[in-house]
Formats: C-alpha cells, sequence, structure tokens
C-alpha cells in the first residue's frame, strides 16, 4: 500500500509540531521575535547553524505551516511566503537578477507585472523581450547571451490563455533559463508546473488560496537553491506575510481542492452559457472546446479554473451596459473569491497598459473577466443574462 498521501490529505494534515497544550487546531503565533535559552543559543541561531524562529520577518510557525502546505502541493522543495502577490513576484525578480540581465516573458502578463517589466527594472538596467501566446515558435529567436529568465503565466490574465508548459520547459532546459511560472489562476490542485519542468512556481494568494476575499498574500515555492536566494533578499529587504495571514490562509488551503472542483463546474456551466448567447462575440474558457489552446489544456491542467473571459458584441458602451446592469454578481478588481466577480480589464486591472498593448495580448475594449463563484449557478447565469440582455 503506498504511504504517500494525497493532495486533500496534505492540505489539511500538514500542521505545526502541538504545542504543550496539545491544540487540534494550529493556533495564531502573534509575536515579532522568538527568545533563546542563552548566549549561545542565540549565536548559533543567528549564524544559521540552527533550523529555528528567530523573528516574524524571516519565519513564523504561521507562515512556515503556509509554506509548507504549497511546497508540497506543488511538488516543490522549498518556498517563502509574502505579503502580496506582486511582492512575491517582485522579490523572486529582484533576487535573481543583477543589472545588464535580461528577462524573455509571454506578453500576456498581469499589468503590475508588466509595469515592473517595463518601467522598474529597465531602472537597474534590466530589459525584458516579450513574444504572443501564439508565437511560442519564435520564443527561442529572443534568447539573448544575458538571458537569465524565462517567464510565463498559464491560463493567462484576464484573457485565459493557456501555453505549453512541456514545450517551455524544455526551451528554457535547452539553454539553462530559470523558468518560471505564476500559476496563480489554476492553483496547484488543477497544475504543478515544476512536473513539466518549471524551476519556481509564484502565486497571489489573495485570490482561490485564499477563496473568500479577506487577506492578501503571495508565495514562491519550488528549487530550494534559487529558494535560498530568494530568503536572503527577503529577509533583509522585508516584503514577508504576516503571520494572521498565514493562518487565514492555512486554513483556507484545507478546502481549496473541493473549492476549486465547484468553482470549475459552474465556471464550464457559465462559459456554456454564454457561448450560446447572441450578444456575445467570443468566449475563453480552457474547458471549452472552442478555446485554441483546449488540447495543452486538457494535457496540463485536472480542471478549467474558475475564469472566463468573454466579448460583448458592441465594444465599450455594451460593455458599460452589462457592468450597470449586473445587479448580484460583484463588480471587483479581485478574483477567486467565493462571490462570481465581474471586470473589466481594460478599464481596471490593465488600464495602464497603451492600448496597442492591450490589443496585442486580446485585451480589447469589450473584453469582460468573469471570476465564477460558488453561489447557485442558476443565480449567476440568470444576472449575467438579464444584464446581457439590457439595452
Amino acid at each position: 500500500m503506498s504511504t504517500e498521501k494525497h493532495f486533500e490529505t496534505l492540505a489539511i494534515r500538514t500542521q505545526t509540531e502541538r504545542s504543550q497544550f496539545l491544540e487540534h487546531s494550529t493556533p495564531l503565533y502573534v509575536t515579532s521575535s522568538f527568545v533563546f535559552e542563552d548566549a549561545e543559543d542565540m549565536r548559533a541561531s543567528f549564524a544559521e547553524e540552527k533550523e529555528r524562529n528567530l523573528y516574524s520577518r524571516f519565519t513564523n510557525p504561521n507562515t512556515t505551516e503556509f509554506v509548507d502546505k504549497v511546497v508540497a502541493m506543488e511538488g516543490a522543495e522549498a518556498g517563502y511566503a509574502f505579503a502580496t502577490g506582486m511582492a512575491a513576484i517582485f522579490t523572486t525578480f529582484a533576487a535573481l537578477l543583477k543589472a545588464g540581465d535580461h528577462i524573455v516573458s509571454c506578453s500576456s502578463v498581469f499589468g503590475s507585472t508588466h509595469a515592473m517589466f517595463t518601467k522598474f527594472l529597465p531602472k537597474w538596467n534590466i530589459e525584458t523581450s516579450y513574444f504572443k501566446v501564439d508565437e511560442v515558435d519564435l520564443l527561442e529567436s529572443l534568447i539573448q547571451e544575458n538571458t537569465k529568465i524565462l517567464y510565463i503565466e498559464t491560463p493567462t490574465n484576464p484573457a485565459v490563455d493557456i501555453l505549453d508548459l512541456e514545450k517551455v520547459g524544455k526551451i528554457a532546459k535547452k539553454h539553462n533559463l530559470i523558468f518560471i511560472v505564476d500559476n496563480c489562476f489554476a492553483t496547484p490542485y488543477v497544475q504543478q508546473p515544476i512536473k513539466f519542468g518549471a524551476d519556481l512556481v509564484i502565486h497571489s494568494a489573495t485570490k482561490l488560496m485564499d477563496g473568500q476575499g479577506r487577506v492578501l498574500g503571495g508565495i514562491t515555492v519550488g528549487n530550494k537553491e534559487l529558494m535560498h536566494e530568494i530568503y536572503i533578499f527577503a529577509r533583509n529587504t522585508g516584503p514577508a506575510m504576516s503571520p494572521f495571514n498565514a493562518w487565514v490562509l492555512s486554513k483556507s488551503l484545507e478546502t481549496l481542492a473541493i473549492r476549486v472542483e465547484k468553482h470549475a463546474e459552474n465556471a464550464l456551466k457559465v462559459a456554456e452559457f454564454l457561448e450560446s448567447h447572441p450578444n456575445v462575440k467570443m468566449v475563453k474558457y480552457p474547458f471549452l472546446k472552442s478555446h485554441p489552446q483546449y488540447e495543452i489544456a486538457k494535457k496540463q491542467m485536472s480542471l478549467g479554473g474558475n475564469i472566463v473571459a468573454f466579448e460583448i458584441k458592441g465594444g465599450i458602451n455594451a460593455g458599460r451596459t452589462f457592468l450597470n446592469n449586473i445587479k448580484m454578481c460583484s463588480l471587483s478588481a479581485n478574483l477567486g473569491d467565493t462571490r462570481t466577480i465581474v471586470t473589466h480589464p481594460s478599464s481596471t486591472t490593465h488600464s495602464k497598459l497603451a492600448e496597442k498593448d492591450r490589443l496585442e495580448v486580446g485585451i480589447t475594449d469589450g473584453l469582460v473577466r468573469v471570476s465564477v463563484g460558488l453561489e447557485n449557478v442558476a443565480d449567476i447565469i440568470s444576472d449575467i443574462a438579464q444584464a446581457l440582455d439590457a439595452k
């Protein structure tokens, strides 16, 4: 009989060591620092001769438990928890790059990640070259002598395109590049990029990992040598996750599998409804057979996730009419919540991108992103339908 635990069991049974009180559920460790037995214990601890908690900017029992769970879920070796998803992305790049290095990235990335690549990293002479989702075959032509990192999101935000992890992973390995994947939309329950060659995997834990729109958080997991560099950088620069947020997120992971199952079930039904609606020009959902990368999605994902992207006929005016007539669903920039959220990327999450850049990655004026929640799917569809029919 196999002794290897299943995903749901790891999510629930990965816990900190019990205290003298023998608690069943992990307590909240609200403390900035930890005490030492004597001078030698203190010296050895700071010299990293001992593995123990020193200061909550470095580690804390709650952040350790959260990290250990995600490490187990992703099949990684080590990890570090951050205050936000963008803190995880920036710190990961800042720790591993130096002036003069080069990044190759898919052009379909989150708006703040795009801003980091184009506005902030160039200040330190770090440049980025982009390839489009449908131009993976041209990726190798962008690799330079100083290229250090190959970066992608899949599914992409907000157009829900899919990149072939195995294909990109082989290119990264061939050229000895650090392959980093933003796995936020899929979660480790749906997809494990490390199996396809990723060195590091990043999540905005704010999204489906929390699942209820309560706290912010980010995490990077993967190769232990790379993670040590990231840990040292983070330890000295201070983007750590708070113990409270880690405690909340660790509890949330216990229900991730069952929540994502229902999210995906609802999302597929919403996508199928949208595909049949006369006012909808286009629908993208990874497990719709009409999705351009459907076969790739089926190869590397166990479910389609909870994000549906669609384009309303009539452009920006039709999009405004739709949003203004939504009654039950939330108008918000977040995603991965129990509550269904409707977002208009070109005026919110990706509004800082030039129109040309938005259109190149499929963000038209009429594009709407729906983060399908856990309400009864008939109620979700009813609200979307009446908003689509509004004049």
